[in-house]
């Protein structure tokens, strides 16, 4: 087999330049890199301890097969918002072809491309007779969800092939990244909305991927067989989880485990090195009772995290106007002993654990994000509840993942591993 050896240079650029000229291939302190039975080669040292066992978990690409980025709009600005008549205004004028094109561009910063033109588009959704029926929702960033119009014709890749699975009907979807940076593994979510290209990602290392849980017939000869939903679980897999744990789970009761399994911290760091460079595996349990008890966690999680569970009601915090008006300024939130302060004249939310304000989802600090994007944006009481329930929904998510790691005492998990 090849060998692989790897060196790097840091400092000032004239260092490095006076380094280089005074080396060669043979003086270089050179790392060996261990690539012996990988199937995945980042050319980089690496910590492979635990590899072995990484590699013979299930790969989420292999256990839910169906799966797409989620929508890239071109134009966020004009198709998500946090108001439905708003958002609705707009769509109809883009549609009013008596409101001239140099309006249109003008009131809602549109502009022709090379591969999107401005008045092909408008001309197409005026003639759309059923336009209304487009409007919907979407999860644009954790715990963040805005009224979104999914049309192509203002929608440069609306992922409809996978994502029209989540329109259709009740359905469910993982939210995870094929690359996680820095050193907080923290790329999975869930969402029973369309997903936004970035909806977890604040880096250029790959985009989010979204699993659809179950499949919905697409065209009309499948609905006129009868042909129900199936789920986005591959035959082997379920195979395989039913001759360990001895019965057939629901695909929703998987899904959970799999959850669970992702959002353990020991999980996380034991694979971090392998989770940094590839879609994240799931090892299976043959314990029963162990698969049981986390997929029970894991749906706890999966309510928090589309805000439906009941426990959210039981709020933590209180905002309290200090006669700012409720408005979020500019360079803002800021964490100040147990406060997070939105405006100079200290409005803000109290009793917030510092473990939660400083809780990430992905590449976001989920309450400094919520509120930083609602900069100059008067919070509603609706905008106040909702982000009063998200910090009951972190600090419980904290809970429950010190839960799932008391309920796996030992790892590697009880899989087999080759």
């Amino acid at each position: 087999m090849a060998k692989i050896f790897h060196a790097s240079l840091h400092g000032l650029s004239k260092a490095k330049d006076l380094a280089l000229l005074a080396s060669d291939i043979g003086n270089t302190e050179w790392s060996d890199i261990d690539i012996e039975g990988s199937s995945f080669y980042l050319l980089i040292p690496q910590n492979s301890t635990f590899r072995q066992e990484y590699e013979a978990c299930w790969k989420i690409t292999d256990i839910m097969p169906v799966n797409s980025p989620g929508v890239k709009t071109h134009r966020d600005h004009f198709v998500f918002d946090f108001d439905l008549p708003a958002l609705y205004q707009r769509i109809n004028d883009f549609r009013d072809l008596t409101i001239s094109d140099e309006r249109i561009a003008s009131l809602y910063e549109l502009k022709s491309t090379e591969g999107w033109k401005l008045n092909n588009h408008r001309r197409n959704l005026a003639n759309e007779s059923n336009w209304e029926s487009h409007f919907t929702k979407c999860l644009y960033r954790p715990f963040d969800f805005r009224e979104y119009y999914h049309h192509s014709t203002v929608v440069e890749r609306p992922r409809q092939q996978v994502l029209q699975h989540i329109l259709v009907g009740d359905n469910l979807g993982l939210v995870c990244k094929r690359q996680m940076a820095g050193d907080i593994i923290s790329f999975f979510f869930a969402s029973e909305f369309i997903v936004s290209d970035g909806v977890i990602g604040a880096d250029n290392k790959g985009r989010e991927s979204f699993f659809p849980l179950y499949l919905y017939p697409t065209t009309q000869a499948e609905k006129d067989m009868g042909i129900t939903r199936k789920s986005n679980i591959a035959p082997e897999f379920l195979a395989k989880l039913e001759q360990n744990i001895g019965y057939m789970p629901t695909p929703e009761a998987i899904f959970h485990y799999i959850y669970a399994i992702f959002h353990c911290p020991e999980y996380r760091s034991r694979y971090a090195e392998f989770l940094k460079g590839d879609f994240p595996r799931v090892p299976l349990t043959r314990n029963v009772d162990r698969f049981q008890q986390l997929s029970e966690l894991g749906e706890q999680l999966v309510n928090l995290h589309l805000m439906k569970s009941p426990i959210l009601d039981e709020i933590t915090s209180q905002f309290i106007n200090n006669g700012g008006g409720c408005i979020v300024d500019a360079g803002h939130p800021k964490y100040e002993d147990g406060k997070v302060v939105i405006n100079k004249q200290k409005d803000g939310f109290i009793d917030v654990p510092e473990a939660v304000w400083n809780f990430h989802v992905g590449g976001y600090q989920v309450c400094q994000k919520w509120l930083k994007d609602r900069k100059g944006r008067t919070l509603s009481q609706d905008d106040i509840g909702h982000y009063q329930k998200i910090v009951v929904a972190l600090g419980q998510s904290i809970d429950l993942m010190a839960k799932i790691d008391a309920a796996i005492p030992n790892w590697p998990l009880d899989a087999e591993y080759n």
